[in-house]
């Protein structure tokens, strides 16, 4: 079954990366993890090194951008489970469902679990 996030899509795609960003750090930082692991996790997603997240955050990109850019890892799809009550791969909306990926690999950093498990490593 598809879940429909149409009622939030637009909202999700003009949300600017920069204003997210902070609340990305803070959520890990509060649970011991580093802003490596955060680049890592996000890298590993999105292909973004360090500079490229900063070049981002700098020139103040949308989601929908962000995305646009974005090399996404041919594993991404094996992000499974629920964030913000949505099971991510019910997802209908492309771009809903990247950035939610996105939320669901730091939510995992956050709750400690491991980098190789996080990075879909067999």
């Amino acid at each position: 079954m598809k879940a429909d996030t149409s009622h939030h899509d637009e909202r999700i795609a003009n949300m600017k990366f920069f204003s997210v960003y902070p609340h990305y750090v803070t959520k890990v930082e509060k649970k011991g993890k580093t802003v490596e692991e955060l680049h890592q996790v996000i890298e590993w997603l999105t292909g973004f090194d360090s500079d490229a997240i900063a070049n981002l955050i700098d020139e103040k990109v949308t989601f929908k951008e962000f995305f646009d850019r974005a090399t996404l890892n041919p594993h991404a799809n094996l992000i499974k489970g629920v964030i913000c009550g949505y099971r991510v791969e019910e997802i209908e909306n492309d771009l809903t469902r990247k950035c939610r990926y996105l939320d669901k690999v730091i939510d995992e950093l956050a709750r400690g679990k491991k980098m190789t498990s996080i990075l879909r490593k067999p």
